[in-house]
């Protein structure tokens, strides 16, 4: 399955966002893309960077444009995985919305919610687990990376491919910040035996990365920092080698 990641820099504008994501999946179609993977609130902008609060977004405006997706979605028989932020009654919700080509959608909604994200967002329920073709995919959104309980979830739920969305940039250069989630990232893959894929806004200063990591935790593929693209990827079920068989081995003997 190709799997791709489109990274943009996310505002608060809606509209806008909306047509980076449209020539995002338009790329990712011409390229053969299966499953597109787009950031953390791409289509509303995150709070308070992008908008004050989850309460000035135009909701009205946001369901428009999940039906515009979705269109694309079965238009172009593709999953679109893209951040946005869900309201329910009075709750915010920061979410992943899986946008599936047969008309159906998933959510998660991210759970480790602290500073910003804890004064505008209810915590999610979900596990954040769906099936595309003969993968199983498990989704993740931005500070649940520092984490590693909520991808040992992911583990027992025995994904093939493990989705992370950021919104993560700073106002000004922090190349640490970058490797550290970074290597976030790459232990999570590797403790968990997982190939995975991640996508961050490219807005200055970008400080996660956009990028393809394999079940040994290298990075097989990697945007270019602070520039819109697409990142592509042949994911294919392959069986493990020597040093993932023994994590896999281990892991499963300790969770026992």
């Amino acid at each position: 399955m190709r799997i791709g990641a489109y990274q943009f820099a996310v505002t608060g504008n809606i509209e806008s966002n909306y047509a980076h994501i449209k020539a995002g999946i338009e790329k990712a179609f011409q390229s053969g893309v299966r499953l597109l993977l787009f950031p953390e609130c791409a289509v509303t902008g995150y709070p308070p960077h992008c908008v004050a609060s989850s309460a000035d977004v135009d909701f009205d405006q946001v369901l428009r444009v999940h039906h515009k997706i979705q269109a694309l979605s079965e238009q172009f028989q593709m999953y679109i995985v893209a951040g946005t932020i869900v309201k329910e009654s009075e709750k915010y919700y920061n979410s992943a919305v899986v946008f599936c080509p047969d008309g159906k959608r998933e959510v998660y909604s991210k759970r480790a919610l602290w500073g910003w994200d804890r004064d505008n967002f209810s915590q999610g329920r979900q596990a954040g687990v769906f099936h595309a073709d003969s993968f199983t995919i498990g989704i993740r959104i931005c500070f649940e990376v520092r984490f590693p309980e909520y991808f040992r979830e992911l583990y027992r739920a025995q994904t093939d491919l493990n989705l992370i969305l950021f919104y993560d940039r700073t106002d000004q250069e922090n190349p640490d910040r970058y490797r550290l989630i970074q290597g976030h990232i790459q232990t999570r893959a590797v403790e968990n035996v997982c190939y995975t894929l991640t996508c961050n806004t490219c807005a200055p200063f970008q400080t996660a990365p956009t990028g393809m990591f394999d079940r040994s935790g290298w990075m097989v593929n990697e945007l270019e920092r602070e520039k819109e693209g697409l990142l592509l990827y042949d994911l294919e079920k392959t069986p493990l080698n020597f040093g993932e068989l023994g994590r896999k081995e281990i892991s499963d003997s300790l969770m026992d």
